[in-house]
């Protein structure tokens, strides 16, 4: 058989896998595999699970390092908190949203003040109200994907709607990466937060899980466990290779190596690209094409609040940060110390300079924009100030971008990518990676167990490369 090609059938059976990341995404996809059976570990870099969903020490309080809610209509996240015992013990605010505009707060949390609102015009506020109403009657949003965000919404709110509200919005999020984002990113935003309101009501209604997502990643680790899976954590993965007879061995940066029938990748995509020297080079150029945005935010414990509303949306462009986020307008301040919890992120591009600057320069810069924001803020107020940074958080969807995305079946046998790149009608947020790990082990991962799998029998050298025909069809729901 020396220079043959085989398909080798493989009846379904228990195989070891290992899913490489262990954020909610990571740890979901294994809570399935091993639901339905499969022999699973979990690798991740980090010295405990979580990545984005993370919690930290800040001062006397320990809470989650980026900012988090649940949304009423988040009913991926909510049903696996069911099944983690978890759900039933949400609790649920009704929150309010705030404007800095032109130097001043202003609240935007109801019908009465979006039609007091000052810097639009009664004809501009008709035609925001009607591209926000009109979007989120929108289902099918792959046509949106070849049309730019900022021509989308210049022509349904207008020129002077556009450049008061939504372009300073787009550039505080994006940068000037908004100029080759599709529609389709605003059309997820919108429709996400018009599911948030209940029907009727109309109020929006964030909850979360008392502890947090340190409590939340406790008990899926402790459940995980239960079923078999086996977390190894400080375990990077530095390099996976397809081996002739079929398996997949993968180095970790400590120089651990170990065997397995397969590979899920979770981590992002120029990451996974990097992991995997097999990976043909077409596919290759498509995950590290991927446009990824960074995240540099600061948590702030205060003696006492600084606003009234969950989110202060900025238009003012002198302000440097893409949010002023008030954690405890939603979370009990109990649950905190009795402090008050205050997230100012800022979302770059991955090679902004802000992600060079010290702890001490973000701090500063920080500190003086509440102070000219916020007129009764004081920097004695800070009882601990602690600055995390990422540089691969969120995939833009650039123009066409499910054109360009790489299949989740890779062209390296029994490695697999499945990330949050992969979301096509959502924006990143924890329900919606946990749709797509649910997804791709029932549509992708499982399903793959009963088909022949191709292998290579021939003797290589090491320089030589192990290829398959990848599956180029694209997730058909992501």
């Amino acid at each position: 058989m020396n220079g043959a090609t085989i398909n080798k059938p493989l009846p379904p059976r228990r195989q070891h896998w290992a899913v490489v990341g262990g954020g909610m995404l990571g740890m979901t996809v294994a809570h399935r595999l091993a639901q339905a059976g499969q022999q699973v570990t979990l690798l991740e870099s980090a010295p405990a699970l979580g990545g984005l969903t993370g919690a930290w020490q800040l001062g006397d309080a320990v809470w989650d390092r980026y900012y988090h809610v649940t949304l009423l209509s988040d009913s991926n996240l909510r049903g696996l908190l069911a099944e983690l015992g978890l759900e039933e013990q949400m609790k649920w605010v009704e929150t309010k949203t705030g404007f800095y505009s032109g130097g001043k707060l202003i609240s935007m949390s109801s019908a009465m003040e979006f039609l007091s609102f000052p810097p639009l015009k009664l004809i501009e506020k008709i035609r925001l109200g009607a591209t926000i109403f009109g979007a989120s009657k929108i289902e099918n949003w792959k046509p949106l994907e070849s049309i730019p965000v900022a021509d989308w919404l210049q022509k349904w709110s207008g020129r002077g709607t556009f450049e008061k509200i939504w372009l300073p919005l787009l550039r505080a999020k994006l940068g000037e990466a908004y100029k080759t984002t599709s529609a389709a990113f605003i059309w997820a935003h919108i429709n996400r937060m018009y599911k948030a309101r209940r029907t009727g009501l109309k109020k929006e209604m964030f909850g979360y899980v008392p502890g947090g997502y340190a409590r939340i990643l406790d008990r899926f680790a402790e459940v995980l466990r239960e079923e078999g899976v086996e977390i190894v954590c400080d375990a990077a993965v530095e390099q996976s290779v397809a081996q002739p007879e079929g398996r997949v061995e993968v180095t970790t940066r400590s120089g651990d190596v170990r065997s397995f029938d397969q590979v899920v990748f979770t981590i992002p995509s120029p990451l996974i690209a990097r992991a995997c020297p097999q990976m043909e080079e077409t596919e290759r150029a498509a995950h590290e094409g991927i446009e990824y945005l960074g995240i540099v935010c600061a948590s702030l414990l205060l003696k006492k609040p600084i606003s009234r509303y969950y989110v202060t949306n900025i238009t003012d462009t002198w302000v440097p940060l893409t949010a002023v986020i008030e954690m405890t307008t939603i979370v009990d301040r109990e649950e905190i110390g009795g402090h008050s919890l205050v997230y100012l992120p800022k979302y770059l591009a991955p090679g902004d300079e802000t992600f060079h600057l010290s702890d001490q320069a973000f701090e500063e810069r920080c500190l003086s924009t509440l102070e000219n924001m916020y007129e009764h803020f004081s920097r004695e107020d800070v009882l601990a100030f602690r600055v995390s940074r990422t540089r691969n958080v969120m995939a833009l969807p650039t123009l066409n971008y499910s054109e360009r995305l790489p299949s989740m079946r890779t062209s390296v046998p029994g490695v697999w990518a499945v990330n949050s790149a992969h979301i096509l009608k959502g924006n990143l947020n924890v329900n919606e990676t946990i749709e797509i790990a649910q997804d791709a082990v029932r549509d992708q991962l499982l399903p793959s167990l009963d088909e022949p799998r191709a292998v290579d029998l021939r003797p290589s050298p090491a320089s030589r490369t192990t290829h398959v025909e990848a599956d180029r069809e694209f997730v058909a729901r992501s």
